[in-house]
């Protein structure tokens, strides 16, 4: 059978820009214990976070390639290249358009200088790493004729990986396949080059044309987890486990890891934890199978942590289980709720500011206040405000204490569990410097989820600042 190849671009998707560095680290180790063959970490956009975190992740990979995304700027090459240093394996991917539109529109570029500047951007790629990649950007409206000169530059300039990218994502899975079967048949230097293909999910037919161009002969597929820009590497992997052997496929993928990977990257990187995760995998929670309360300690909460098929640190533990005594001195706790506590207090960045207490008073002949108490590096701080609600009124008192107004891109407060002891789920998304950060809480007080959730974006943005 044959060995397709599959490439992650989970962390190059938009839903990870506000993730916390650690965050970002955890996907790919998680990833990385998927074996997908490469982690596509995007391009650098933060000159200084961005290099640290690719030379952390890299010596964490054992099956996994780390590649960085380019376009036609020789000082993207040069930065790439700085931030694999000696990475083993490290790739570099030249993304390029290669439709009218996107060639004149884009980049300014007419036909030829276009395929001067793809030659000469991979030639540069190729003095830097050993492997380089050009993606045909929208390369299913290109003019035949066109991309077949552009694969010629590419392969000419020293490509060793090409891949064909849809950007409109309205293929047909036969229309993929003979797209496909064309594109080799007229590629210069085939037997020597890896070939793979890139679907988005715009009429939910991503797999479908995924399958159909891997059986015409392409080489290997770009996935996400929970994204529409790619392919769903689970429905993916599904198809190849059940019918790989009919179609001669298979691949490297890790199965028995692949449904706890992908719930823990869905929880980091999605504000809705388990709503998001059972409907994109399919993986369902049996929230009877755990049940805590006020009597049970620190190991048994890392147990059940642990059966859940989280992995964290001691540090990350006693987060958890701070939180946890906070909502089992009011009820029992479930699988749901213990993953929810997970979301909101594992996997992020170090508090700068921690709530202490918190004090609201509404109702409809006085007006809305509330009273914070917060603490940054030992010392007590406090904000009193009025505002319109206790909400309101609290996230203005937090304003207050760190000096500094944030734009509110969007709060959203969802129920985690059901009946009157149902914990809440808070969603904050904070807009700073034109990033959105998001930030989550939970708690059986509706008004004490949402200023945990204020809180978590508040430090996110802090930890940023201070690593810049």
């Amino acid at each position: 059978m044959k060995r397709i190849l599959i490439t992650d671009t989970t962390l190059s998707t938009q839903s990870t820009a506000a993730m916390s560095f650690r965050e970002k680290l955890e996907i790919a180790k998680l990833l990385d214990g998927m074996k997908v063959d490469c982690i596509d970490f995007g391009a650098i956009k933060n000159s200084k976070t961005d290099p640290l975190l690719i030379s952390t992740i890299a010596p964490l990979l054992s099956h996994s390639t780390l590649c960085i995304s380019v376009g036609l700027n020789a000082e993207e090459v040069t930065l790439a290249a700085s931030a694999l240093g000696s990475v083993k394996g490290g790739r570099i991917a030249v993304c390029a358009p290669v439709s009218t539109v996107g060639m004149e529109y884009t980049c300014h570029k007419k036909p030829a200088a276009m395929l001067e500047a793809i030659e000469s951007q991979i030639r540069l790629c190729r003095d830097c790493v050993e492997t380089v990649e050009f993606c045909a950007m929208d390369a299913t409206r290109s003019e035949p004729e066109f991309l077949t000169s552009a694969f010629a530059a590419a392969v000419n300039a020293g490509a060793t990986h090409i891949t064909l990218c849809d950007h409109a994502g309205r293929m047909l899975p036969d229309e993929a396949a003979d797209f496909v079967t064309k594109v080799l048949s007229q590629l210069p230097a085939r037997e020597k080059l890896t070939v793979s293909v890139s679907f988005p999910n715009t009429i939910d037919l991503s797999v479908a044309c995924a399958v159909a161009s891997l059986r015409a002969g392409a080489d290997g597929v770009k996935t996400a987890v929970g994204s529409s820009d790619c392919s769903n590497v689970y429905p993916l992997s599904e198809i190849l486990r059940e019918r790989g052997e009919a179609c001669g496929l298979c691949c490297a993928l890790n199965t028995t890891e692949l449904r706890r990977s992908i719930r823990k990257i869905e929880t980091i990187a999605s504000p809705t934890v388990v709503a998001a995760g059972a409907a994109t995998t399919g993986v369902s929670i049996e929230s009877e199978a755990i049940s805590l309360d006020k009597n049970d300690d620190c190991v048994s909460v890392a147990r059940a942590v642990r059966k859940l098929g989280y992995d964290l640190n001691p540090e990350d533990e006693a987060h958890v289980y701070e939180a946890f005594v906070r909502v089992a001195s009011k009820k029992t706790v479930n699988a749901r709720e213990l993953e929810a506590i997970i979301a909101s207090t594992a996997l992020q960045v170090p508090p700068t500011y921690q709530l202490v207490n918190y004090l609201t008073n509404s109702g409809n002949v006085i007006s809305s206040s509330a009273h914070i108490t917060l603490k940054k590096n030992g010392q007590m701080l406090e904000g009193i405000t009025i505002g319109d609600g206790p909400i309101d009124a609290a996230f203005m008192a937090i304003e207050q204490i760190v000096g500094h107004h944030y734009d509110l891109d969007d709060f959203q407060i969802q129920s985690v569990t059901q009946g009157h002891e149902a914990m809440g789920n808070a969603l904050v998304r904070l807009r700073n410097g034109g990033k959105i950060y998001s930030g989550n809480g939970i708690s059986t007080d509706i008004i004490g989820a949402s200023i945990r959730a204020y809180l978590n974006a508040l430090n996110k943005i802090v930890y940023e600042e201070a690593t810049e």
